[in-house]
């Protein structure tokens, strides 16, 4: 008798704990949904409204989801041989190339190349985007994203050479004129109000010097595939950084001192391949 009481007792313990766990996993489930819908707030809303529209017009909302599929096969067709490229002119184009080329006092100059570089770029606008936040990242000012992003989107050349064989070289030539002329104003406008402490780039950069203002250790660390061995990191922060197998590697990753983020910044900066980055 006793030991049948143990068992209906025991027993009873596993349904419980069984309670437990299915409730438990319940909440995560619902925790981890109202994460995801926080974090993406435009997808979730994307995602609604096609709900309601398969559920109000099930064919529009069909012919919806086709066309929306059809751009996501593009994206994904083109997005990978887009962030290969960013990867090597991250990589391989020294900072001290794009501030020169690009940045804030890159002049007429600067605009002259942004324009160029968007205009025989090729590919969709979304394709830009990582391409200019990788410049952004190396120097270039706002006014010459502005123009390559513009001239990206309306004055690319083949677009130009199907303008003018169905509207005519006049028509195209006066657009691309008067196009260029508001790409510069509209260039010079933003830069004036929109900076580049505004951004989340350098939003993120700051953070990191207030973690360190604030106490909180920031940590190296070093792209192996990027690393080429120059020794310039180990040269200037010894106590930090060897080389050992022709690549860098972190002696010591723990940044908790002014100074020393100082010289790590310099470190960062001075890399020819940009390898080097906090964490």
């Amino acid at each position: 008798m006793n030991t049948n009481m143990q068992k209906v007792i025991h027993n009873g313990k596993d349904r419980n704990m069984s309670d437990q766990i299915k409730k438990g996993l319940e909440k995560n489930k619902k925790t981890n949904i109202l994460e995801f819908i926080k974090k993406n707030k435009l997808l979730s809303a994307v995602i609604l409204i096609y709900g309601i529209l398969l559920i109000a017009a099930p064919d529009k909302g069909l012919l919806s989801l086709k066309n929306s599929m059809y751009y996501v096969k593009e994206m994904l067709m083109v997005m990978p041989a887009i962030f290969i490229l960013t990867l090597i002119i991250d990589a391989w184009v020294p900072k001290e190339l794009i501030l020169k080329s690009l940045g804030e006092k890159s002049g007429i100059k600067g605009g002259i190349l942004s324009l160029a570089f968007g205009s025989l770029s090729a590919g969709p606008l979304y394709a830009a985007f990582p391409m200019c936040k990788m410049l952004l990242n190396k120097g270039a000012s706002i006014a010459n994203i502005v123009i390559i992003l513009s001239s990206w989107a309306v004055i690319k050349v083949p677009m130009l050479a199907n303008e003018a064989k169905f509207l005519g070289v006049k028509f195209m030539s006066m657009r691309w004129v008067l196009t260029v002329i508001s790409i510069f104003v509209m260039a010079y406008i933003l830069s004036k109000i929109v900076k580049k402490e505004d951004m989340p780039i350098a939003q993120a950069a700051s953070s990191k010097q207030e973690e360190i203002v604030s106490g909180e250790i920031v940590a190296i660390a070093v792209k192996k595939h990027y690393c080429i061995g120059c020794g310039m990191c180990e040269d200037l922060a010894p106590k930090n950084f060897e080389i050992n197998g022709k690549k860098a590697i972190v002696k010591n990753e723990k940044i908790n001192d002014g100074d020393q983020m100082t010289k790590i910044k310099e470190i960062i900066d001075k890399c020819p391949v940009k390898a080097i980055y906090l964490k």
